[in-house]
């Protein structure tokens, strides 16, 4: 890579690292604030729906903005906006409404980093299936550092801290922005003819089918997966509580469990890169869903070490299949369109998959815990159906390298 799309890289990575960080403290604070609160887990859950629920409807929109001013003051904006929501965060924890219009605000303003800094990516960098999987070791990175990190913060320091600390975070990426100056690539004034909307559009819809399917599996899974191996995983949490040379916590053994299945993804994602850009990135997308759906199964059943190793490889194609899933998307998107694109993805996997928040509470309620990774399963299994057919609607186009060579700068 040369200077500016190495720039262009460590912008994006520190801004999806942020992105997942900022969405993954609240899950591991579910059950001190079911606690500080007298609530019900389910009734704590509702406080993040918004969250979530702007983080995907508000991308669309922000991705539009984009396309009209550019990525970097965008990217600004994003740090600047989420970093004085998470300190407000901190300032109203004690209240569950404000709180909850906090975490709406963190929802909204996080939503601007994966049209501007995925469009960026994918429109500045040769290589874009490797810089892809790099964006996504990042991404993976703060899912899993947030767990342990806001468990260990919220043990020595309580709650509030761990909002302060995200929002100081976000403010170092605001000064980053500020301080790093970086090229972005002119917008085209036209697609190219293997380019144009009509052409991409069946491919383009079926994809969405996928990325709908798959962000209420991604959201499903990660809401409650702290409270789940706290859970479901008694035995181990007690052994671990045993080590000297550990914090003596239920809640900072689960957050710590909760990050280290979260650092398997960093790890599929960087072979996610390397197969996408090697292989044809439909296939790798097919294979990485096709190898999770059993082990989405297997949470079902599975208890103490065995949940932790089978979601260790439930989350490693899972994450892995990301750089697959955004090389797809930016081949199947016109280039001058390119953010909005990438806006339209997370208003799905993030807008329509915030619904799982509210599904994952019902399942709980109405049956049990486990019961939401039966729904996980058959969700994987449609996602699997939905990429056959996306095999089928886009076998007469250009390749993916041949398509996406046109839209990179020269």
């Amino acid at each position: 890579m040369n200077r500016n799309e190495k720039k262009i890289l460590t912008v994006t990575c520190f801004g999806h690292f942020m992105s997942h960080f900022n969405m993954l403290v609240f899950p591991a604070l579910i059950l001190p604030l079911s606690r500080m609160y007298g609530m019900g887990l389910s009734q704590v859950l509702a406080l993040s729906l918004w969250m979530y629920l702007l983080f995907g409807l508000a991308a669309l929109p922000w991705g539009l903005l984009v396309d009209k001013l550019g990525a970097k003051p965008l990217l600004f904006i994003f740090y600047a906006g989420s970093g004085l929501c998470g300190l407000a965060a901190a300032r109203f924890l004690h209240s569950p409404a404000k709180l909850a219009l906090c975490l709406a605000g963190l929802g909204l303003f996080s939503a601007i980093y994966h049209p501007a800094g995925l469009g960026l990516v994918s429109r500045s960098i040769e290589r874009m299936s490797v810089a892809l999987g790099y964006n996504g070791m990042a991404g993976n990175a703060g899912l899993a550092v947030a767990p342990i990190v806001t468990g260990l913060i919220n043990y020595r320091f309580g709650s509030e801290a761990a909002y302060l600390f995200l929002g100081a975070l976000n403010l170092l990426g605001a000064l980053i922005m500020l301080l790093v100056s970086l090229q972005e690539p002119l917008q085209k004034p036209s697609s190219t003819p293997s380019q144009t909307p009509g052409r991409l559009a069946p491919g383009f819809a079926t994809l969405c089918a996928s990325l709908t399917l798959g962000g209420l599996a991604y959201c499903g899974v990660t809401v409650i997966l702290p409270s789940y191996f706290e859970l479901r995983s008694s035995a181990l949490i007690a052994f671990l509580n045993k080590l000297s040379w550990l914090v003596h916590s239920r809640n900072v053994a689960a957050t710590g469990l909760t990050s280290l299945v979260f650092v398997v993804g960093i790890v599929g994602a960087y072979f996610g890169g390397l197969a996408s850009e090697r292989f044809d990135p439909r296939r790798v997308y097919l294979l990485f869903h096709f190898l999770a759906l059993p082990m989405a199964l297997a949470m079902v059943f599975a208890r103490n070490l065995p949940l932790v190793l089978v979601c260790m490889v439930y989350l490693l194609f899972m994450m892995g299949m990301q750089p697959a899933e955004n090389t797809l998307l930016a081949w199947l998107t016109p280039e001058k369109l390119r953010h909005s694109g990438f806006g339209v993805k997370f208003i799905l996997t993030f807008g329509v998959g915030s619904l799982a928040v509210r599904m994952v509470g019902w399942i709980q309620h109405t049956w049990s815990l486990p019961a939401v990774y039966i729904a996980m399963t058959l969700i994987s299994g449609l996602i699997v159906l939905s990429i056959l057919v996306l095999f089928r609607v886009t076998r007469d186009l250009p390749t993916s390298k041949e398509l996406l060579r046109e839209g990179l700068p020269n």
